[in-house]
């Protein structure tokens, strides 16, 4: 039986052209052409003037935050709902993130719940948007200036999608992207930090490499303490391939969750994403949760059912307030996160690679409907 893979990268562009001219001309490290250009290519797509390329996702993040001075003592608004990378991020700084319950519909953070939990010590909002739906950016902005914070994208999955027709990237002081091989633009392993804001975007460039003077000799003699983030060039050399087709990419991510989307909307007891009004949706992962007094199952029965089919899927995040390693590092674990815990316990996604053929989709969302009781 062939196996469905929960997403694989699709490489289908200059991608083994480029990693052959950097490895053929010796350029493997952090040093050649296409960390420079992956920078400016991915810059452009976002629409901003400036990114960062960094080694992954989760030290992106930590990059932005350390560029707006975060650091003990301090609070960062944070999704309960989302991968713990986010709240790690926070973490690193010696800050505290501050968790906010998902909204039912959308499965982003509830920002009409963001207020609560601002207080003296709030100094940046952390939106992420959930498998690639982008979140309310406009009633998070109004909140962020109302009470003078920051706002730094976790746009980890969510390459391209939009808001107001505005990208991801755009919509912040600062975002951070992943590049996990999962992700729809994908170097394997790789992050970028990308602003408009060229004093921050300065501030990134010389903390993420050791505090060299970004524009001086080096004298190896330090002003500051920084960090060993840079990105290879053999990943940027993927990056810059993969960037170039980035629409192509991303219009099969969407091909394939609006296919998702007629297949088992209608599916008793099957609940699914709901798109961001004003939102575009680039759907990196395609979940589901199951309510099993309606669908008649479990989603742990569901999934091993598809599992025994050749069909892969991954379990929902757990809520952060659930983490024993939040509440070892001290935050506050103790609210109520009825959403988030609903979405943690009834969650799965579906394989939703940017290569995954029709056929694929509607065998999976088959098996789905006839397993209901």
């Amino acid at each position: 039986m062939s196996k469905i893979p929960v997403c694989s990268p699709l490489l289908s562009g200059n991608e083994l052209a480029y990693v052959t001219e950097a490895v053929s001309t010796g350029w493997i490290s952090s040093s050649g052409k296409y960390v420079a250009e992956f920078e400016k290519a991915f810059a452009a797509y976002c629409g901003v003037r400036h990114g960062i390329a960094v080694c992954n996702g989760t030290v992106a993040l930590h990059l932005a935050l350390t560029a707006l001075g975060i650091g003990p003592g301090d609070e960062v608004i944070i999704p309960d709902f989302t991968m713990i990378a986010s709240a790690f991020a926070v973490c690193y700084t010696g800050a505290k993130p501050v968790f906010v319950d998902a909204d039912e519909a959308t499965w982003n953070m509830n920002a009409n719940l963001i207020e609560d939990g601002i207080t003296s010590r709030t100094k940046a909002i952390m939106p992420v948007h959930i498998f690639g739906n982008p979140c309310d950016m406009a009633a998070l902005r109004r909140i962020a200036e109302k009470h003078a914070l920051a706002v730094v994208e976790d746009a980890a999955e969510a390459h391209g999608a939009e808001f107001g027709g505005v990208k991801t990237g755009k919509l912040g002081d600062l975002a951070a992207f992943s590049f996990f091989a999962n992700k729809n633009i994908t170097t394997g392993e790789g992050g970028m930090v990308v602003t408009d804001d060229g004093e921050l975007a300065r501030t990134c460039r010389y903390r993420k490499n050791l505090c060299f003077p970004p524009d001086a000799p080096r004298t190896y003699l330090h002003g500051d303490i920084g960090f060993n983030y840079r990105m290879s060039n053999l990943h940027a050399a993927l990056g810059l391939a993969q960037t170039e087709r980035a629409d192509r990419y991303g219009a099969l991510r969407i091909r394939h969750g609006l296919l998702y989307r007629e297949l088992l909307s209608s599916v008793p007891g099957i609940v699914l994403q709901e798109d961001q009004p004003e939102g575009k949706n680039v759907f990196w992962m395609n979940g589901l949760c199951v309510q099993p007094e309606e669908y008649g199952r479990r989603r742990d029965e569901l999934a091993a059912r598809l599992a025994g089919n050749g069909v892969e899927t991954r379990l929902f995040f757990n809520g952060m307030h659930r983490q024993p390693a939040l509440k070892k590092y001290g935050c506050d674990c103790a609210g109520r996160y009825p959403v988030s815990d609903f979405l943690a316990d009834n969650g799965l996604y579906l394989p939703s690679g940017s290569g995954l053929e029709e056929t694929d989709i509607r065998h999976i969302c088959k098996l789905i409907l006839e397993y209901r009781r």
